[in-house]
């Protein structure tokens, strides 16, 4: 067995009796590692650490957090490269894109160190004469990150440069299928030596061991989950409990509106980055295609022949448009689903098959599917894979309704030529994020992100707009 790749607790690397190997999808015979697993002890001990290190490290100077965020951010993009590669051959997307996830990384690391600069707080007359009234933000205290699978360092980082600009603790629990780069982030981290001992930790292992007893305790003050609608409840509730302050981004079935007025390269672009980059494992993926009826059949075909010459292949081969999916399990949920559209009555006119390919891994075609409707599983819950369902609508005000008739509201799409329609959709869409004439998939590290309906609970992250999680406010009433 190769050397166990440790925990990281309260400054120290910690080895353990369990460990997980990290598989590779693209080919299963590769091993990349086996990673520590922890226990109840460690996470007891990782939670005791994080409460000693919130005062050192909430009072750190201003300059030595944007010194430690920097350092790091800036790390992570001249060793994008070798760590994209890393993160590509554990997670399965193509080399550019996990090369562009920790680029990306990197610029969240770099947002937060300019950010702890903003130090500029509020004053007030009181309605008492002679008081004056100042607000500013503190530290919320130990933060726990957890992160899921399919972004396994960017979505992890957008959490914690935050949580650490802010002066906060992290106790950071990653997916346990992807635990490499969440492994190479934190040892980047502990070598920023400023950095007090506790300020952050790294637990690997299992969700409903690890980051069940996170969510349970009364001994850390915020909670941060990316990962489905069934545990994002779980995780509500548990936190509720301890009235402990807890942000949910959770599942998505996003759509994407093709108007009658819309130029169809334009259209059938954003239509397969939307809903086949990163093998369709993403939250913003849009796995709904809502055509109206006069330029249906025409979109269909555009879409039909880019998804067509699509080379599915291993991760980090030149050339490969799609890698594999993440897992053996994934890719059986996918195939799921494949039967499942054809036993509602839909057509299959592209994809979704199993691929044998040279390596054995968990590889599919990507699918299309055509002739569903709104009310079909396959439109209703999120699949997290490379498959897209086209419904056939008569106009702009039947496309928005079925656009909206969802318990999800994360991304939402249209293509357009008409600034009226555009408009009209910006305001109409119940969507926390909507996008014009682009794919639904991409946003932006310095404004907003979040859904609305059961997509996300809290406050919305990245941006300014993250401070609302990651710090609490203080009023002083001072009478000089």
């Amino acid at each position: 067995m190769s050397e166990q790749l440790a925990l990281f607790i309260d400054g120290q690397w910690v080895t353990t009796a369990d460990t997980v190997a990290n598989i590779n999808p693209s080919d299963t015979s590769d091993v990349i590692g086996h990673y520590a697993q922890a226990d109840m002890a460690h996470v007891d001990t990782a939670i005791d650490a994080a409460n000693r290190a919130v005062d050192s490290w909430g009072q750190s100077p201003l300059e030595t957090r944007y010194q430690v965020l920097m350092a790091v951010g800036n790390e992570l993009i001249e060793r994008s490269a070798e760590l994209g590669e890393l993160l590509a051959r554990e997670e399965g997307k193509t080399r550019a894109e996990g090369v562009g996830e920790v680029v990306r990384s990197g610029q969240f690391f770099q947002y937060y160190a300019a950010e702890v600069h903003r130090q500029i707080d509020d004053r007030a007359d009181s309605v008492r004469p002679g008081i004056e009234i100042e607000t500013r933000r503190e530290p919320v205290g130990v933060v726990v990150v957890i992160s899921p699978w399919n972004f396994p360092m960017a979505t992890a980082v957008w959490k914690i440069a935050p949580a650490l600009a802010f002066g906060n603790a992290v106790i950071f629990k990653p997916a346990n299928l992807v635990p490499g780069s969440a492994w190479a982030l934190t040892e980047i981290i502990a070598r920023q030596t400023v950095l007090p001992a506790g300020a952050f930790n790294l637990l690997m292992g299992p969700g409903g061991r690890v980051g069940d007893a996170l969510i349970h305790s009364d001994r850390v003050h915020a909670v941060s989950f990316t990962g489905s609608l069934p545990v994002g409840r779980q995780v509500a509730v548990a936190t509720a409990t301890h009235l402990v302050k807890c942000q949910l981004e959770m599942g998505s079935k996003n759509a994407l509106i093709v108007a009658a007025d819309a130029d169809l390269d334009v259209a059938a672009n954003a239509a397969f980055v939307g809903a086949f980059s990163g093998t369709g494992q993403k939250c913003t993926a849009s796995s709904r295609l809502i055509v109206v009826a006069e330029v249906y059949d025409a979109f269909v075909a555009k879409l039909t022949e880019k998804l067509s010459a699509v080379r599915v292949g291993h991760a980090l081969e030149d050339g490969v448009d799609m890698g594999p999916v993440v897992s053996a399990a994934q890719l059986a949920d996918n195939l799921s689903w494949v039967q499942k559209g054809l036993e509602e009555g839909a057509t299959l006119l592209q994809g979704g098959e199993r691929l044998e390919l040279t390596t054995p891994g968990f590889y599919m075609s990507p699918g299309l599917f055509v002739d569903t409707t709104n009310d079909m599983a396959i439109n209703r819950h999120e699949m997290f894979a490379p498959l897209a369902c086209v419904i056939r609508v008569e106009n702009y005000e039947e496309a928005l309704s079925v656009l909206n008739d969802t318990e999800f509201g994360l991304t939402a799409g249209i293509v357009t030529q008409s600034l009226a329609t555009a408009t009209d959709f910006k305001k109409r869409a119940v969507s926390g994020c909507v996008m014009v004439n682009l794919p639904t998939a991409g946003t932006d590290y310095h404004v907003p992100f979040g859904g609305r309906k059961n997509s996300s609970f809290g406050p919305r992250e990245q941006g300014q707009y993250a401070r609302e999680f990651y710090t609490t406010v203080k009023t002083t009433y001072i009478q000089p």
